[in-house]
């Protein structure tokens, strides 16, 4: 079985449901990345997203292009704020992944308001992004964020600017946070509107880490680690028709997550995901 693939927003590209998060990456040796690459291909994933902050991650997804360049949809993020940083940053990481162009450039976390307004006003990374596009170093231009205030700051960005795809966290928790459950549909809104990709982050994300824990993964949130709560919660984010899952910040749980995805059921009800907070404890990752 392979992931099933949805319409990449306006982009047009048929994109396997669960986009590979090279995040994973950033502390890897190549030899197990391209055994990530072969997972990859065994479950039918055909879209990377890597960011020039992800440590080595570029390093690794570019051996990877040279050969396979054409079986996926490429997408980085520059987290610069200004005009010149932003379009160095993007050359750099096309030089990284060895490539003359990449599918989608994000503007990486873009949720402080003074970095947001720096960003999308004139001498901003926006600029760059622009540029880049013109050029033919990009083809489409998103923005990405954490955060409770997240939703929030997308609307506004799409309200600036018509950008091609968002990025944010979406969970059971999340939607039942007393605030972002209705910022996140608001927002969805807009994007189910003007046909703008929609991706989501943090679908196995548990709470933080607890004091004096020593973390075993390499997310750097306490993640979910049974494979059948694994399962619960990809199966609840991707039983929302239209939207993407960003697989998982660590390698030896991608396989699980993969493995949810190639085998998709009905998404469980919210009475079967209460009982599964109440067992394992979801907490925000984001503070109150």
């Amino acid at each position: 079985m392979t992931i099933q693939k949805r319409t990449f927003g306006r982009t047009g590209h048929e994109s396997s449901a669960v986009l590979f998060g090279a995040a994973s990456l950033a502390q890897v040796d190549q030899a197990t990345a391209d055994r990530v690459l072969d997972l990859l291909f065994a479950h039918g994933i055909n879209h990377i997203d890597v960011a020039a902050s992800y440590g080595d991650a570029e390093l690794r997804v570019g051996p990877w292009m040279d050969r396979y360049r054409d079986e996926f949809f490429l997408a980085t993020k520059t987290g610069k704020r200004d005009r010149a940083g932003a379009y160095d940053e993007i050359r750099r990481s096309l030089d990284r992944l060895r490539t003359d162009h990449v599918d989608l450039i994000q503007l990486h976390a873009l949720v402080h308001p003074d970095e947001w307004e720096q960003a999308l006003s004139p001498g901003g990374a926006l600029e760059a992004a622009i540029q880049a596009r013109e050029e033919g170093l990009v083809r489409f231009i998103g923005v990405t964020g954490h955060g409770w205030n997240v939703a929030v700051m997308h609307k506004r960005s799409l309200e600036r600017f018509d950008f091609d795809s968002i990025l944010l966290p979406w969970n059971w928790y999340t939607a039942h946070h007393e605030t972002y459950g209705q910022d996140f549909e608001e927002t969805v809104k807009i994007c189910a509107e003007r046909n703008v990709a929609v991706q989501t982050i943090k679908s196995i994300a548990r709470g933080p880490w607890a004091a004096g824990v020593k973390p075993n993964t390499t997310t750097w949130y306490q993640p979910l680690e049974n494979e059948e709560d694994i399962r619960a919660a990809v199966h609840w984010v991707l039983g929302r028709p239209g939207i993407f899952l960003n697989s998982v910040g660590d390698v030896d749980l991608l396989p699980a997550v993969l493995r949810a995805a190639d085998d998709l059921a009905a998404p469980p009800g919210d009475a079967f995901m209460a009982g599964l907070s109440d067992r394992v404890g979801l907490a925000s990752i984001f503070g109150v």
